[in-house]
């Protein structure tokens, strides 16, 4: 019971600053473009800074050498659940158009807008290093086969044209931000304190804008839009149950020296929402624009939910 209160305690700020994005969208508060623009602002300028910052400050050479062995788990993971989702697809007969949001859904998770706060707000600082090797498992496995499968599923069932292979798609401004990091820790280089400070200003703005952003992202999609159809369901059960589920068997058969916190870390990013991009890439490849929203929309409110029940099972066991 402490275990979930805490998790409850700790997400109740996630919570309020989300019912906040989408009270001030809704209410008229925001233009159109605001919400792109944030994002972007988030993406390409604030998270990069943070991720910069963070591993100056919470990583060495030695502790980096460690975290390449995280890295083999998720991956082995990942892995697994791009099979269990193939299998889940063919079994509940998908249809084309869905299989794609489907697969990307059962892997692949919302690691920046909302993995990355919570985590912060669950495990702290000490913690964004173990974040940042599920987040390079995450970005590769999203900007490779995920995209692949979205942009080649079509509603009508012809396989449609797949989007040109982007390698800039697999280093994105934070991952760019984190190899640069690598660098100066590497080579030594120290930063002066002016730029350091400079950074963590820019840096600190990253959780309170993403979860912003959050509740504007809800308020366009329209909460009364969610529906609960057979492809939903199963798609959120690959999410919220079997991802989570895959990722503590690896860790718990496998990694019996891991820090809890990473651990835990690992486990919890599993169980974190749908990709926000879904919808767009769908658009894409012609599939079905509706039900990547409808799954985006649901897993994120569903997130509120699963979250705490996810900490508190892990509370007693690791």
């Amino acid at each position: 019971m402490n275990n979930f209160i805490t998790s409850i305690q700790s997400i109740i700020p996630i919570i309020v600053i989300i019912i906040l994005g989408y009270y001030l969208q809704v209410r008229g508060w925001f233009s159109d473009s605001f919400g792109p623009d944030l994002s972007c602002l988030i993406m390409n300028i604030a998270l990069p800074a943070s991720i910069f910052v963070s591993v100056m400050k919470y990583l060495t050479v030695d502790k980096l050498i460690s975290l390449s062995e995280g890295l083999v788990y998720t991956f082995a993971a990942f892995g697994i659940s791009y099979i269990a989702a193939f299998i889940a697809v063919k079994v509940f007969n998908v249809r084309p158009g869905r299989r794609g949001t489907m697969i990307n859904t059962f892997v692949n998770a919302n690691t920046i807008f909302i993995g990355l706060p919570l985590n912060v707000a669950l495990f702290g600082n000490d913690a964004i290093s173990y974040f940042l090797v599920y987040y390079i498992t995450n970005t590769i496995s999203t900007w490779t086969l995920g995209v692949y499968l979205m942009t080649a599923d079509s509603r009508s069932g012809k396989s449609s044209k797949a989007a040109r292979f982007d390698w800039k798609k697999l280093l994105p401004a934070p991952l760019l931000g984190f190899l640069v990091a690598l660098l100066f820790l590497v080579l030594r280089i120290q930063m002066p304190e002016y730029a350091t400070n400079t950074l963590t200003y820019i840096g600190n703005i990253v959780t309170p804008l993403s979860l912003v952003y959050i509740g504007i992202v809800l308020a366009k999609a329209g909460l009364k839009t969610i529906t609960l159809d057979k492809d939903t369901i199963v798609t959120l059960i690959g999410r919220f149950i079997l991802g989570p589920v895959i990722m503590y068997s690896i860790l718990i058969l496998t990694a019996k020296n891991m820090p809890s916190a990473e651990f835990k870390t690992f486990v919890v990013q599993s169980a974190t929402p749908a990709l926000a991009v879904l919808p767009i890439l769908a658009s894409q490849g012609d599939g079905d624009v509706e039900f990547s929203t409808n799954v985006v929309t649901v897993s994120t409110v569903m997130f509120v939910v699963v979250i705490p029940i996810v900490v508190t099972l892990l509370g007693s066991v690791k």
